[in-house]
Parts: C-alpha cells; sequence; structure tokens
C-alpha cells in the first residue's frame, strides 16, 4: 500500500499574485510541506540523515498542471502518495479545495540520494529509507 500524507491549509493573502490567485511558484512549496510531512510519518529526518550518513535527497525534477486556482482564504487539502522508493523517491501531488473536493492541481517529483561532499549520485535509494517509505 503506497504512504500517503495530507494536510489542510488555508491560502493567505501573501501567496497571492497580482492577479489575485496563488502564485505558481506557491504550489511547490505546498507540495514540499505534503512531502516533508510524509517523511516524518515515515519516521524520517532527512536533515538528520545527511548528518548520520552523509546523504542528501536532492528533488531532481518537479512539475505541477494547474487546473483551477486557489484564491484568498481558499480552504485546500494537499496530498502527497509516494509511487516509488527504489533507485528514486518518486511521489505524486494533489491539490484540492477542502468544501466541494474540486481538484485544483496535480503534481509529481522524484529525488534521489546523492553522497556528500562527493556529490556523487548513488544508483539506488538506502534500504532503511526504501523500507520507511513502504518499497521494501
Amino acid at each position: 500500500m503506497p504512504m500517503v500524507y495530507e494536510f489542510k491549509h488555508q491560502v493567505p493573502f501573501h501567496d497571492l499574485d497580482p492577479l489575485q490567485i496563488v502564485w505558481h511558484g506557491n504550489y511547490l512549496k505546498y507540495f514540499d510541506t505534503a512531502r516533508f510531512g510524509l517523511f516524518k510519518q515515515a519516521g524520517l529526518d532527512l536533515y538528520q540523515y545527511f548528518l548520520d550518513r552523509q546523504l542528501i535527497f536532492p528533488v531532481t525534477r518537479s512539475s505541477a498542471k494547474h487546473i483551477v486556482p486557489l484564491r484568498y482564504d481558499d480552504e485546500f487539502v494537499c496530498k502527497a502518495t509516494v509511487t516509488e522508493a527504489v533507485y528514486k523517491i518518486a511521489m505524486s501531488f494533489e491539490i484540492r479545495l477542502a468544501a466541494n473536493g474540486q481538484i485544483c492541481t496535480r503534481g509529481k517529483s522524484e529525488q534521489v540520494a546523492v553522497k556528500m561532499p562527493e556529490m556523487e549520485m548513488q544508483f539506488e535509494v538506502p534500504g532503511d529509507v526504501t523500507a520507511a517509505l513502504g518499497f521494501a
């Protein structure tokens, strides 16, 4: 069963652009909040992981499909779902209005394991991370 994490948020005024809709870059911020909520739920602290193992997990790819814009004071739910965690950590995201479930945005991201300080990409996600994300 894929690991899923959701959080509810209300659009603050400072997230809007001059058209009075959420600025497109803020959707990635919402995705990131869901991503780190999912990691926390899985018992993974990526900063501590770096300190202990000298491995980082940078986002190497991200995308968003904007369907219906979020506006000031809209309450929404952002959901992250792990879709792969063996060779890379891949997630899908969905943002929907809390009131009626209308899908506003869908997205995806990929992360890889990188050994520091060499900046050497690893060909697999470490087994403990894979297991924590439900792919062991």
